[in-house]
């Protein structure tokens, strides 16, 4: 059973402590998601920008294609240790699927749509790398949806901030992992409640709900999400690859299963160069060097 734990995600090195500024998908070149990468003392910080101003984020096919061509770079660039993801559009985060579009299609091309969809969420949900999801607007059905993908999500302060899944409105259910993910998070009847009653949350509420980590008074939450990356950036990145991979797998296990997951996780580790520079460290009193080998 434990043999494939590991297995399907392979332990990959983490960041250097130099990178160059770089914009791996042009925003101006009419992206509707793009990445770029922070340099300097906050080397080692990717950012994915949003930015498909006219339709406030939806999901169409375009940005969804972009999002998946980012992740895979994501997941396969070692030099990155945390995302942040954020939007440029004012007063919205993402409001969900791309209506418009959507009327355009067959039911077949619905059907091979949502696939898609939800194919590009479970690859921002299993990055081997930690997730900071900010909300500084409308955060609705598929937008709430892939927000529940990352690992912690930040509101900001402002009025426009709108956070819900409010597909009974339309007399559809949650078709992108909300009805499975936001329980998770937040408990059977608190998921309930907000699902059947279509509830739209503003960022003090949603943290009382529990989900969001942190709702800000300030009207951005990008300061914050960039507050708790740089907590996250100088500690052991292949720990912090073992840490979230043992948490996501084994809450889904019986507590046993759970603690071998977790032991075999903690194998991985332990004849790791970065191990012994942790406790080389420690000895020496001094800022570790990890390399993430």
């Amino acid at each position: 059973m434990l043999g494939n734990f590991l297995s399907q995600r392979p332990l990959a090195s983490a960041a250097s402590s130099v990178h160059v500024v770089l914009t791996s998908i042009p925003s101006n070149e009419g992206n509707e998601c793009y990445l770029e990468h922070l340099s300097g003392d906050d080397s080692g910080i990717a950012v994915l920008n949003f930015n498909r101003p006219k339709a406030l984020n939806a999901l169409s096919h375009k940005l969804v294609g972009e999002l998946r061509s980012a992740l895979n770079e994501l997941r396969y660039d070692q030099d990155v240790r945390v995302v942040i993801i954020r939007s440029l559009v004012e007063g919205a985060f993402c409001v969900g699927a791309d209506l418009k579009e959507r009327s355009t299609m067959n039911m077949t091309e619905v059907k091979q749509f949502l696939a898609s969809l939800r194919d590009s969420f479970r690859e921002l949900e299993t990055l081997p790398i930690p997730t900071i999801a900010v909300i500084d607007g409308a955060a609705l059905g598929g937008g709430l949806e892939m927000a529940l993908c990352c690992d912690m999500r930040v509101g900001g302060g402002n009025k426009k901030v709108k956070i819900g899944l409010v597909e009974t409105k339309l007399s559809i259910i949650p078709g992108a992992g909300g009805t499975q993910r936001l329980p998770r998070l937040i408990g059977i009847p608190k998921a309930k409640e907000l699902i059947f009653s279509s509830k739209i949350l503003n960022s003090a509420s949603a943290k009382e709900y529990g989900i969001l980590n942190h709702a800000v008074t300030e009207e951005s939450g990008y300061n914050k999400a960039l507050e708790v990356a740089r907590e996250i950036l100088p500690m052991g990145p292949l720990a912090i690859r073992m840490a979230k991979f043992a948490i996501d797998k084994g809450i889904q296990l019986d507590i046993d299963s759970g603690l071998e997951c977790e032991q075999a996780c903690y194998a991985q580790i332990m004849h790791s160069e970065d191990r012994l520079e942790g406790l080389a460290s420690f000895r020496e009193k001094r800022k570790p060097n990890y390399k993430g080998h």
